[in-house]
């Protein structure tokens, strides 16, 4: 794409000054373009590769592209609101350095869900057998919330909420999505078991029925 053009400089050019030759430049070079577009056009011409990015407008300023040529760019402000519950389910384990500082106080929990970084969870958080006797933790489901994670950390900061049960069973999977998700499924309130028909079996009267639809 970088074309490179000779001249010739004589007596001639100078007596006519500097501006002449860059005249002369100026002309030789668009005769050059006007050239090298023809010759591309012509079929069966070798040496002449044109591409995607020769054909738009070769503009320094920005501000000159088509809008079609300016990619949008943007800044996070402020987060309005966190939509992740921040809480996963996942397995613990020991950290592979058994020598370092942090192996004392650690363990590493990685999340089902890979979407959500692995976390450095207290080693006060799992149960108290745990460093003696990680395997039998190693099938064991556990809903971990994060709580920080460092700018110069490659892992974030939780804690341990509670252990679920073994992995693959139908309680323990459930109420973890329901964590993740930040479902409520606890227990109705009295309040609310009130507010149900206390006379049972309950069924709709006759004039209820008279004012619905019926889409059964």
């Amino acid at each position: 794409p970088d074309v490179v053009i000779e001249a010739q400089f004589d007596d001639n050019d100078a007596e006519h000054g500097q501006d002449h030759l860059q005249d002369t430049l100026t002309d030789d070079i668009k005769k050059l373009s006007l050239d090298t577009g023809e010759k591309g056009k012509a079929a069966g011409v070798t040496g002449v590769h044109r591409t995607k990015q020769d054909d738009g407008p070769k503009v320094n300023d920005p501000r000159l592209l088509p809008d079609e040529f300016l990619q949008r760019t943007a800044k996070v402000v402020f987060i309005l609101e966190k939509k992740h519950s921040r809480a996963a389910t996942g397995f613990i384990k020991l950290l592979a350095d058994r020598n370092s500082e942090l192996f004392k106080r650690c363990a590493m929990f990685s999340p089902v869900d890979h979407r959500v970084p692995r976390v450095y969870v207290p080693l006060a958080d799992c149960p108290p057998d745990f460093v003696t006797k990680p395997e039998a933790y190693s099938q064991m489901l556990f809903i971990c919330r994060i709580v920080d994670w460092k700018e110069d950390s490659n892992f974030a900061s939780g804690q341990l909420c509670k252990s679920l049960g073994q992995a693959g069973e139908i309680e323990p999977e459930s109420e973890g999505i329901l964590t993740e998700y930040g479902v409520d499924f606890s227990d109705f309130s009295p309040e609310v078991l009130e507010c149900l028909p206390q006379n049972l079996p309950w069924v709709i009267s006759p004039e209820e029925m008279a004012k619905r639809r019926d889409l059964r």
